[in-house]
């Protein structure tokens, strides 16, 4: 009888291991190399860059020299609270710490990714569930998301520290006692390799484990399209080893995802940007406007989701997304995108019918002199203030999705991840869409990447503290 043969076992000793590729790992990764410390970082794509490479409307940040307007100091706190909802009754004096960090680092992440990175973040929009403009994109053609993650990776990529390996699955975190010592993990030519040191999981959510984890916690998202690729969430690797979980149950649902006219049917959806309601765009159901676009990402949905759907396979809903001239240039660079992909399209309000001509005109009527009977008041850079029926607008058709999950691993301000009685598991440390506390019952926009960058930072310069501390510099 044969014998079969195992694949062989790789071991490579001390420095640091970071898992996941997106913001939240390469900003842990800048600040472990600043401090001299070895990176071997994982990422199970073939591409690095996770789902923030895909993040089009922006990343938060207040005070900064770019807002249009000044703020009151706490007005991003208190904006992230009412956000986070009910969530914030349980586990009150952590969430409080967690916002503190998100909020009052905010502007040194911004000052961070210009002055040190050179990203240019010099425009600033308001999303929804905002009081003030806060949200920063470049000027050019290259989405936000893509713009950071391709100067992070590029700079990383420069320094001998620095090791990227791609297309690796870590399936085992590894312990001496209750101490995290390293990962294993399964490369694609299916050899096991062990990875010695302290370890950052920076690995994402599970809002594309549609069979799994999601499954579990949310059954009655079954059938929602996704903008997430179906993928195992990694929280289950954590709680292995005793990880406290928290905030499971709450999904966002983004009120916009783009149905593809080429392939209506498809579970995976190309998100529409909030930028294009933060810049102006107005939302059709019927031929009618519904709600206040600029309203939290979960009001509108539930406003959407309240109406029967068109479909149920996939359980999607047909929404018009409406731009006129001056908010297609104000977000030019994301439109182009989407006219180029077949996702909006430039037409003559008239092919929308007449009920859409007449709520454009009431639209642009509560532009150009106040609020509307929604209650929307920042209308940004709509200048339609005539429409006819041969007005131009770019349109496009969408419907909610199943796009973040404000649920993960339990962590604190210094980005150590906590045990069930709320002990940190030494040697370990998470940031970004893995984690658990931060958002409560929904995201704002443009905070999914000023989470990676906050709490990716500190996880790094926590972690090379204690390289630092224990001799495992991987020098």
């Amino acid at each position: 009888m044969a014998t079969a043969t195992l694949p062989s076992l790789n071991r490579s000793n001390d420095g640091a291991t970071i898992v996941g590729s997106g913001l939240a790992g390469l900003s842990a990764a800048s600040q472990l190399i600043a401090h001299g410390i070895s990176v071997r970082l994982l990422e199970r794509s073939p591409k690095p860059g996770g789902n923030s490479i895909k993040a089009s409307s922006g990343i938060n940040g207040a005070p900064t020299k770019y807002q249009p307007v000044s703020e009151p100091h706490d007005a991003f706190y208190s904006d992230t609270v009412s956000s986070a909802g009910k969530a914030f009754a349980s586990k009150t004096g952590r969430r409080e710490k967690l916002i503190s960090t998100l909020t009052g680092k905010s502007s040194e992440a911004i000052s961070w990714l210009v002055e040190e990175m050179g990203v240019d973040l010099s425009k600033v929009a308001q999303l929804g569930g905002h009081s003030y403009p806060r949200t920063h994109r470049g000027s050019g053609q290259t989405p936000p998301g893509a713009a950071i993650v391709t100067t992070l990776l590029q700079r990383l990529q420069e320094s001998s520290l620095f090791e990227l390996k791609i297309g690796c699955t870590v399936t085992k975190v590894l312990q001496d006692g209750l101490r995290v010592t390293g990962v294993k993990y399964v490369c694609e030519d299916d050899t096991v390799q062990e990875a010695h040191g302290p370890v950052i999981f920076a690995a994402g959510g599970f809002a594309g484990d549609a069979e799994g984890t999601l499954a579990q916690y949310r059954p009655d998202l079954a059938g929602y399209p996704s903008t997430n690729e179906p993928r195992p969430g990694a929280q289950p690797l954590l709680t292995t080893i005793g990880a406290q979980l928290l905030d499971m149950d709450l999904v966002q649902v983004h009120p916009t995802g783009f149905v593809d006219p080429a392939h209506p049917d498809s579970p995976v959806k190309f998100l529409a940007a909030e930028v294009l309601r933060g810049e102006g765009g107005l939302l059709l159901m019927n031929g009618k406007r519904f709600f206040n676009e600029l309203e939290t990402r979960e009001n509108v949905t539930n406003a959407i989701t309240s109406q029967p759907p068109m479909s149920t396979s996939p359980k999607q809903w047909s929404v018009q997304l409406i731009l006129d001239e001056g908010t297609y240039r104000a977000a030019k660079p994301h439109v182009d995108f989407y006219l180029f992909k077949g996702l909006m399209k430039k037409t003559a309000i008239e092919d929308l019918g007449d009920d859409a001509l007449e709520s454009v005109r009431q639209y642009a009527v509560a532009a150009a002199k106040g609020p509307d009977h929604f209650g929307r008041t920042n209308f940004a850079r709509w200048t339609l203030t005539n429409p006819t029926p041969e007005s131009a607008v770019y349109v496009g058709t969408v419907t909610p999705v199943v796009h973040f999950t404000m649920g993960g691993v339990a962590i604190n301000e210094h980005s150590e991840v906590l045990d069930e009685i709320d002990e940190k598991i030494e040697g370990l440390w998470a940031a970004g869409e893995v984690t658990g506390g931060v958002h409560g019952g929904n995201r704002l926009g443009g905070s999914s990447l000023l989470e990676c960058v906050v709490f990716g930072r500190i996880a790094g310069d926590e972690c090379a503290k204690y390289s630092q501390k224990t001799g495992k510099t991987g020098q």
